[in-house]
């Protein structure tokens, strides 16, 4: 299915995501249409089983349109395009009182995203914070080795990965996502890593896709800490993907409340803050009942 060049797909959208996910053995179905005239539309629709509901399709970060007036028009019309079964919709840039009138019943409240644009190096160095700039500086001076490949099965950051989302008990993308991507897609799953006096301190696992990069792992060691090492790491995948044409990087979730130290390291950036949608689910039985919810139960 074409892809039209300027829309800005985040990962759960891209048909870069879609080649992971089939090499992992899970089904997602792309969807693309033209409104409007030739405005475009696009969503990818991917399924999984809970409990008694059974199968429901989930579309994750989507749809994507050229236009974002075009979502309220999505939201009045996506039955036309969907077998009837439950549908998880996690929603970026829709309002709680459209979604509402379509059905859907909301399940958790808004996540807020850090999404940084990526644009020459002065442009984006004047952007950082003063304090991030002055630890960038440091890291810069701190004689750190910093080495940007492909990502390689036997990194030392993937298990790494897994080890830390244990002991922190984050859920995110494992590892293995990670390592189908690349394989899915080569030379698009990157690795950067920092080392001092020839040993690993701190590294990221970076995805591409599209105009858009998606910083999925990162892990730091307590000599990375001192040497500030994740700011340098972040500012050369920065500079390295502007230069590769990618026009966003987008640093995930900010959660001030369970990682401040976390988010106040991706404002840091300069990135700008998202505020998401929100989790909604539209099942048959519960539609009559959601569009008649209250405002202030689907804050």
């Amino acid at each position: 299915m074409p892809v039209m060049s300027d829309l800005l797909l985040p990962l759960p959208q891209s048909p870069e995501y879609a080649r992971a996910c089939a090499a992992l053995g899970v089904d997602v179905r792309a969807c693309q249409r033209q409104l409007q005239g030739q405005a475009t539309l696009r969503w990818q629709t991917q399924s999984r089983r809970l409990g008694l509901l059974g199968r429901v399709d989930l579309i994750s970060r989507g749809p994507v349109a050229e236009n974002p007036m075009l979502l309220r028009s999505w939201l009045a019309r996506w039955q036309n395009w969907h077998d009837g079964r439950p549908l998880l919709l996690n929603a970026a840039g829709m309002d709680a009182a459209d979604l509402r009138k379509a059905g859907f019943w909301p399940l958790m409240t808004p996540a807020s995203l850090a999404l940084l644009p990526l644009s020459d190096a002065a442009t984006m160095r004047a952007a950082l914070h003063q304090k991030w700039r002055n630890r960038l500086n440091r890291a810069e001076a701190a004689g750190l080795t910093i080495r940007y490949r492909p990502l390689e099965a036997h990194h030392w950051v993937l298990k790494a990965e897994t080890a830390q989302a244990r002991a922190r008990g984050y859920r995110a993308l494992p590892p293995a996502f990670s390592l189908a991507f690349a394989q899915a897609n080569p030379g698009k799953a990157l690795v950067c890593e920092a080392k001092c006096k020839g040993a690993p301190v701190a590294a990221i696992v970076i995805l591409r896709h599209g105009h858009m990069a998606t910083w999925q792992i990162g892990h730091t060691k307590p000599e990375g800490r001192k040497t500030h090492a994740m700011n340098l790491l972040l500012w050369r995948a920065m500079t390295e993907l502007s230069e590769q044409g990618h026009r966003m990087l987008d640093l995930g979730t900010v959660n001030t409340d369970d990682a401040p130290g976390i988010a106040h390291f991706k404002r840091g950036t300069g990135a700008r803050i998202d505020r998401q949608s929100g989790s909604w689910l539209h099942l048959g039985a519960l539609a009559p009942l959601a569009r008649r919810l209250p405002a202030r139960l689907a804050a």
